[in-house]
């Protein structure tokens, strides 16, 4: 990979991880708003619903933080290694690496990878690495 490339994927990753910082967890909202009132049997489902989403938000930011600071870890430590699939050894298209910057394999590696799709797993340990 070019200096120029991973310098501009550096700078990529380190706008994206100020971004999530900056924009911090997403709130919840209690289903009780005065703890001695009692709960709203028609507005708990809805509260309860939007605490699940603010929850995943807030797990799937965590997760892209987790993986840009390893990607800016894996730059720091081995820059000629960047972008090098870590299962083939072959390198990951530019293009890929400018959407998902912190990739670490190949299309087809993660395709191996996370399973065959279009199909219904039937037991629990169908798509276990």
């Amino acid at each position: 990979m070019e200096p120029e490339e991973l310098e501009e994927l550096r700078e990529k990753l380190i706008v994206r991880r100020d971004e999530l910082i900056g924009a911090g967890d997403v709130e919840f909202e209690p289903v009780k708003k005065d703890p001695s009132s009692k709960v709203d049997e028609d507005e708990a489902p809805l509260t309860e619903m939007n605490q699940v989403i603010a929850s995943r938000r807030n797990k799937n930011r965590k997760l892209e933080l987790e993986r840009i600071n390893v990607a800016l870890q894996r730059i720091a430590n081995n820059p000629d290694e960047f972008g090098e699939c870590a299962a083939c050894g072959e390198m990951i298209p530019i293009k890929r690496l400018e959407l998902m910057p912190w990739a670490r394999y190949c299309v087809a590696c993660q395709e191996e990878r996370s399973g065959p799709r279009g199909r219904r797993r039937r037991h629990l340990a169908d798509f276990i690495d």
